[in-house]
């Protein structure tokens, strides 16, 4: 029912009318130190597709590359442990997975949710006239690079933990008990390559407000010294002649916008009339900071606007 075509986040395939699977995949090498944190991001970043699609979460696989001779087999217990807590939040099972020998470490899950076949969420039907709720602030890329450079205070390798561990779980409840139009969680991409997905999927445009847009507060730092991933430098290049800068807007501006997220929020494109259940509801369930960014527009070219 959802494959490759519209680039959205999960695959889902129909069982029988009532009931599709919904499968996604995702691994990474370490994002942080800790080990035991790092396999809890990448188990919540492998969960977040299934979450995007509207859907249920059952079962798990874990994907391991570890390097025996340069780390000892307690750091991949650390590893497997965090990513078994997170799974376990998440009434998840983790019933296998495999093990290669890699240079360096990676972790993540191979995921199979449920779903029924008529309430699937897919990037493809954001409509005129809806309002974007994004739900977890930007600036993980930066952050987990300033992390690999020493160039990061603990206090912001904490609260960007904090942000890459939290399940968007309670986020797809909630949209869902709303009724919303179209999602995609923000990862790999940006902000602005996953938008941009939405709107190409959905024949329409977007028009997003800078002043809106959450940002962990010392990543605006960072970004001005130009301590920046490489795939965020990527997402900018390949994004920024399809974007439309309206009024004067700063390099480290636009590298934020294109920041190439781990673990990010859901980008929920909601009816206009449904948005102020959706905040309330959102922040009921325990999600921190829902903000309104944007809304979708009408724009045949499929194109973004970014306005200060």
């Amino acid at each position: 029912m959802v494959g490759f075509n519209l680039a959205d986040d999960a695959g889902v395939y129909k069982i029988r009318d009532d009931l599709a699977l919904v499968q996604t995949v995702d691994f990474f090498p370490p994002v942080v130190d800790d080990p035991y944190d790092f396999g809890a991001i990448a188990a919540a970043n492998a969960l977040s597709d299934i979450y995007a699609m509207g859907g249920k979460p059952l079962s798990a696989l874990n994907i391991v590359g570890y390097p025996p001779q340069s780390l000892s087999l307690s750091v991949l217990d650390e590893i497997l442990r965090g990513g078994a807590d997170k799974a376990s939040e998440a009434d998840v099972v983790i019933i296998g997975g495999h093990t290669i020998k890699t240079k360096e470490p990676i972790y993540g899950m191979a995921v199979t949710g449920t779903i029924h076949p008529d309430k699937i969420v897919t990037n493809a039907t954001a409509k005129v006239g809806d309002s974007l709720v994004l739900t977890k602030p930007l600036g993980i890329g930066i952050i987990t690079t300033a992390i690999k450079k020493e160039q990061v205070e603990e206090k912001w390798v904490a609260e960007a933990v904090k942000i890459m561990t939290f399940l968007n779980k309670s986020a797809s409840e909630a949209m869902l008990s709303v009724g919303i139009n179209a999602c995609t969680d923000i990862t790999g991409y940006g902000l602005l390559g996953h938008l941009r997905e939405l709107v190409q999927a959905s024949k329409v445009g977007a028009k997003i407000f800078l002043s809106k847009v959450p940002v962990i507060d010392f990543v605006w730092e960072l970004a001005k010294r130009k301590i920046v991933p490489g795939g965020t430098l990527a997402n900018l290049k390949f994004i920024e002649q399809k974007v439309d800068w309206e009024g004067e807007i700063k390099k480290e501006a636009k590298l934020i916008l294109s920041d190439a997220q781990t673990s990010g929020g859901l980008l929920i494109s909601v009816p206009k009339e449904k948005e102020k259940k959706l905040l309330d509801r959102l922040i009921s369930k325990g999600v921190p900071n829902p903000v309104v960014i944007g809304e979708i527009i009408e724009d045949r070219r499929c194109r973004i606007q970014v306005k200060n």
